[in-house]
């Protein structure tokens, strides 16, 4: 793997460990917001790989890849989850907050969290846009590191 490649990489780096999730929405059922994450290094350190689940009917488990593209240059996440869904992300962690931005046509999709001092918070959301330009809140999610 190259060094731009690598540096690349290395902005994923706070995110590595195991994580409990809350979901911030009003469809959650009360006391079931509570998921897990964990977000690890795959072979070679070339991708990162994370896989959560969530103990509620509303909300899928699943996995994403996050690597770089190789024609881009850029960080990309490959979502896939329990329901079926497979979409493709942009993503980035810069001055402390992460970003992910979805890619294909139709369903507008972006989510901002914003990483506290001590690493061990990330306090964000999901919006949402039905027309492509008119952005609204879907729901929060925080993470909190478990270790």
């Amino acid at each position: 793997m190259d060094e731009s490649t690598r540096a690349t990489l290395e902005q994923l780096q706070p995110l590595v460990g195991q994580w409990t999730v809350e979901a911030v929405a009003p469809w959650m059922p009360a006391n079931e917001q509570r998921g897990h994450t964990i977000f690890q290094w795959g072979p070679g350190e070339a991708f990162l790989v994370q896989r959560w689940e969530v103990p509620v009917d509303v909300a899928p488990d699943g996995v994403a890849i996050f690597a770089v593209d190789e024609e881009s240059g850029d960080l990309i996440q490959h979502y896939f989850d329990s329901r079926g869904v497979v979409r493709q992300y942009a993503t980035s962690i810069e001055d402390g907050v992460w970003s992910l931005r979805k890619l294909t046509p139709g369903f507008a999709q972006r989510f901002r969290g914003e990483l506290s001092a001590d690493g061990d918070t990330i306090e964000g959301a999901w919006e949402k846009a039905d027309d492509g330009s008119d952005w609204e809140r879907d729901f929060g999610l925080v993470y909190r590191r478990v270790n």
